[in-house]
């Protein structure tokens, strides 16, 4: 299997559409003539294609099969952005031959929802000591790395942002389900807050929610 470019005799794909309900997305396109069946790639918005060999794990979808669905319907099991691309396929000998479109025309970014983290944080102090305790939890609805969170320490507040404060990275990833977190020490007056590390790439993934 390898790319063909596109040139004035070469089948495109057009008018590529996507409607998604109850995490299922159905894309829909205008087939080219002479063309009866497509491979279609679905990855991460941010995985990048090489553009050396057609990306492997890609779905032979035939014309008739679009025909009897209406389209082309799949389940969104993953979170953020999705992007679908959408290869006209073609035979030259023995050679199956799929059509890259540079101008992205087959191509379509969907978005798969985000998986909420809820967050709870409960402070005990003690009676005549210095400092005070702090308990922490994380549930998550999907696994998550530990980079993708932080906590922020400040005095005499709580903190407003990542950078308002002391910050703390977590040192192990986060199960699906409940994880419940050592306990940490700080003094009478300091604060803690949970933050993305990086509220805009994350926030595309993750809704952080306090419990």
């Amino acid at each position: 299997m390898r790319y063909a470019e596109v040139d004035s005799s070469t089948p495109v794909i057009t008018e590529v559409s996507s409607r998604v309900e109850d995490r299922f997305c159905t894309l829909r396109w205008r087939w080219p003539d002479g063309v009866q069946a497509v491979c279609i790639h679905k990855a991460p918005a941010e995985a990048a294609d090489s553009g050396e060999l057609p990306p492997s794990g890609m779905k032979l979808y035939t014309r008739e099969e679009y025909k009897a669905n209406n389209g082309y319907r799949d389940r969104l099991d993953d979170i953020g952005l999705v992007a679908y691309t959408v290869y006209a396929r073609m035979t030259e000998g023995t050679d199956t031959l799929l059509v890259r479109q540079r101008d992205g025309a087959n191509r379509t970014l969907v978005s798969a929802g985000k998986a909420r983290i809820y967050y709870s944080i409960q402070q005990k102090k003690s009676l005549f000591g210095k400092q005070k305790t702090v308990h922490m939890t994380i549930t998550a609805e999907v696994p998550v790395s530990k980079d993708v969170l932080c906590y922020v320490k400040k005095r005499g507040g709580f903190p407003a942002s990542k950078d308002d404060g002391v910050l703390f990275p977590f040192v192990q990833d986060f199960a699906a389900g409940r994880n419940i977190l050592p306990p940490i020490e700080i003094g009478k007056e300091d604060a803690v807050r949970i933050f993305f590390t990086d509220g805009r790439k994350y926030g595309l993934f993750y809704e952080l929610v306090p419990e």
